[in-house]
């Protein structure tokens, strides 16, 4: 089947040719043609219209919106059907017009949506044969500073080489990868670290000269030598953790054990701004020293970085802000950095009383299970001389982190302990009132139930009169 009979037998297609009969000339255009060719399933329609886009897009399905005012784009949105169509009014009076002024010659490429052959001024469809990714023309980054990152993400995730014309295109305008608005930057990243391929996504970051603009905490991390437990730099040590989270994503069964299922529903989760857990997971990986540059210390000898999980949610917090991440989102972050050494520190008290596994998930929670994979990722990217990077301390944390990851999916699915007693009997019990003294009182009721020291409301008296 050719990409024209693939692209015309789509049902979405079909849905909007009929919805459209009759209407001003409309195109298909960009990631669409693009599928058809590489024979994917055609499920999201980008449209050029040569008429008025909101009106198209009212004609096509009632639950039609305008995307954005500044760029004359309208969506539709069939959820029942998973369908998504993007309708934009034609630039320049022609297709051909439109054409000239698209990013990347892979989807300068239109087929007229009543049917005919694709029209294809740049050779397009010849690069994406030969897996490559070419700019339609010199100012393609100029005109929109976003299709710097967005040339590293199609790279990263169609498998495309950069054509040298290109690369130095877009270098030449790296200093302006971070004027696009903080959330259309989120929103590239985000589909980066959530490819197929973040590792080769970050690397061509680096070789378009784009981290020092969009992620500058990222690219002072370069150079930042460690102590004896690392063999690496503080960036290469970054993209190693993030090398082992993708293989802990892979294997679950190993680090997971016999909850491996269970691990990975929660990975899948949507967590916010578009953002899985997973992809949480990777972004984790790639801030979780993202201070070390500024808590570097050297003392005896010894290099350390005290304090940088907790200078590191700042730093993240921060990022987050300019990139116009939700709440939630930069919490989860910001949660992960400042947690990710807890786990390693509990190694010598194994095997844990149950008191401390209480005190660990409270702690972490709601990102235990996230971040206990992440300490995962971050043990076994150390390589090092230093006693952390032994094989028995790797044997023994990673031994912890099964049963913790364990311990924490009980947590998330039953919840802490029902308490025994309630606040104000507590309060009256001991003659205080609500502060900070009847929640330590509550907390350690609490952490005595977990730990199976209590287990009624008689004992929960008896350990406050105590």
């Amino acid at each position: 089947m050719s990409t024209i009979e693939r692209l015309a037998a789509a049902p979405v297609v079909e849905a909007v040719r009929e919805a459209l009969r009759g209407a001003d000339p409309a195109w298909i255009v960009g990631g669409a043609v693009r599928d058809a060719v590489l024979g994917r399933e055609v499920s999201d329609l980008d449209l050029a219209v040569a008429g008025d886009p909101g009106t198209a897009a009212q004609g096509i399905g009632e639950h039609a919106f305008e995307l954005s005012a500044e760029f004359g784009t309208w969506r539709v949105a069939a959820s029942s059907q998973g369908w998504q169509i993007d309708v934009t009014a034609l630039r320049g009076g022609s297709i051909e017009a439109d054409l000239a002024e698209r990013d990347f010659t892979i989807g300068a490429v239109a087929v007229p949506l009543s049917g005919g052959e694709p029209i294809d001024p740049y050779g397009g469809l010849t690069d994406l044969a030969d897996k490559r990714l070419r700019a339609v023309g010199e100012a393609s980054f100029t005109a929109d500073p976003l299709r710097l990152l967005r040339a590293a993400r199609l790279a990263a995730e169609m498998v495309l080489e950069i054509e040298e014309r290109t690369v130095a295109l877009a270098q030449a305008a790296a200093a302006r990868a971070a004027d696009p608005a903080g959330e259309r930057q989120l929103a590239e990243l985000r589909q980066l670290m959530g490819g197929p391929d973040p590792l080769r996504g970050l690397r061509l970051l680096d070789e378009l000269e784009l981290t020092p603009a969009v992620l500058p905490e990222v690219a002072e991390l370069q150079g930042v030598e460690q102590g004896p437990n690392h063999h690496l730099d503080v960036y290469g040590h970054t993209v190693a953790v993030l090398e082992h989270a993708l293989e802990v994503e892979l294997d679950l069964e190993r680090f997971a054990g016999d909850r491996a299922a269970e691990v990975e529903a929660l990975l899948d989760e949507p967590l916010a701004d578009e953002v899985s857990r997973r992809t949480a997971l990777r972004f984790g990986a790639l801030f979780h020293d993202i201070a070390k540059p500024q808590t570097k210390a050297e003392r005896d000898g010894f290099v350390g970085f005290r304090g940088h999980d907790q200078v590191g949610a700042e730093v993240i917090g921060r990022i987050c802000k300019r990139l116009r991440a939700s709440r939630k989102l930069t919490q989860h972050l910001q949660a992960l950095a400042l947690h990710h050494l807890r786990l390693g520190f509990l190694i010598p008290e194994m095997p844990l009383p149950p008191r401390r596994v209480h005190a660990y998930l409270r702690a972490t929670e709601p990102v235990a299970v996230d971040v206990t994979l992440l300490t995962v990722a971050d043990r076994l990217s150390a390589r090092g001389k230093g006693p952390i990077a032994s094989p028995e301390m790797v044997a023994a944390h990673l031994q912890l982190a099964r049963e913790m990851i364990a311990a924490a999916l009980d947590w998330r699915r039953e919840g802490p302990p029902q308490p025994l007693l309630r606040g104000d009997e507590v309060a009256a019990e001991l003659g205080i009132e609500p502060g900070p003294e009847l929640g330590s009182a509550l907390a350690e009721l609490e952490a005595a139930q977990y730990a199976g020291e209590i287990t009624d409301r008689e004992g929960a008296l008896q350990r406050l009169r105590r």
